[in-house]
């Protein structure tokens, strides 16, 4: 295992791979390896926006239902530094056996194109599976959203930013909403001008030109204030937003927990319905324990997202 000090100048793409492997080893610790539940429906590479390709696809897994009746639905927003990882890595499909419909979306990467790309596609699907949500037999009002690293920063982003219509892109379907109901962040940045302020022992160089955080606003985020502010959640918080359940590893080597910690305090501050779990000795996604983790997760969709009966 290399030291902290080898670490400290990792390039860009070493840190890629290291935020892709930590969070596979979550992946892996919350779901089996075939957990789609017979009867499930499937669609696979379902374009968002026409022409999007593999890139601005997603895969929707819709369990069965008794006739008539909506499930809700959670959309699985993956990780790997905006650079990397795909829909194929979703953490989300046990949730499928609780009663929620999952889907796993893909989103054009920082090497394809910057922030706010990332965004504009994440809401263009949310969007989409909203206006097909009586054909896919979902509850197009009770959408929740969870995502892991940049995926978590995503996530946050899509459950702040409902209104802004400044992040809708090119919004074909302008009568849609891309607000969701539900917000579960794992270890995401909230505020990429502070990232290097909380870093008592980072892996990554934030204020670095390589740094996964300039690689997103397309140059160092230092000297790209602007569109660092636009890219960071904790500037678009208001009191309508919808509740978070935020999860974050105090040991995390990539992403500080003070940026949980400033997403958390900003919503508290706004009057926003909000939890912050701290995994004890939790790197970033590593040493999570499923049996607590997993629950935590269940019982935060199904109180936000379920009709109460």
């Amino acid at each position: 295992m290399p030291s902290c000090t080898t670490h400290r100048f990792m390039n860009f793409k070493s840190a890629v791979i290291t935020i892709s492997s930590m969070v596979c080893m979550l992946v892996h610790s919350l779901h089996a390896a075939d957990p789609v539940p017979q009867n499930t429906k499937v669609l696979r590479d379902v374009e968002y926006v026409p022409g999007g390709g593999h890139t601005r696809s997603f895969d929707l897994y819709v369990p069965e239902a008794k006739p008539g009746v909506k499930i809700p639905l959670v959309i699985w927003v993956h990780g790997g530094a905006w650079r990397g990882g795909s829909k194929d890595g979703n953490q989300a499909l046990w949730l499928l056996k609780e009663g929620f419909a999952v889907a796993s979306v893909n989103y054009r990467l920082s090497g394809e194109a910057h922030f706010p790309a990332q965004i504009e596609d994440c809401k263009a699907a949310v969007r989409f599976l909203r206006a097909h949500a009586q054909e896919y037999g979902i509850d197009g009002d009770h959408f929740g959203v969870w995502g892991s690293s940049a995926g978590g920063h995503l996530v946050a982003l899509l459950g702040v930013t409902g209104g802004v219509r400044s992040l809708d892109g090119n919004n074909d379907t302008p009568n849609i909403s891309s607000k969701v109901q539900a917000v579960c962040d794992f270890f995401g940045p909230s505020d990429l001008l502070t990232m290097s302020s909380q870093d008592a022992f980072s892996q990554v160089q934030h204020d670095d030109p390589s740094s996964p955080e300039s690689q997103l606003v397309g140059g160092p985020i230092q000297q790209n204030v602007d569109k660092a502010l636009s890219a960071s959640p904790v500037n678009y918080i208001t009191p309508d937003d919808p509740p978070f359940l935020i999860v974050h590893g105090d040991n995390d080597p990539l992403v500080p927990i003070g940026q949980s910690w400033e997403l958390y305090g900003t919503l508290q501050k706004a009057g926003v319905k909000a939890t912050m779990h701290l995994v004890p000795n939790g790197g970033h996604g590593d040493h999570f324990d499923p049996k607590e983790i997993g629950p935590l997760v269940r019982d935060f969709f199904a109180q936000s997202l379920k009709e109460k009966k």
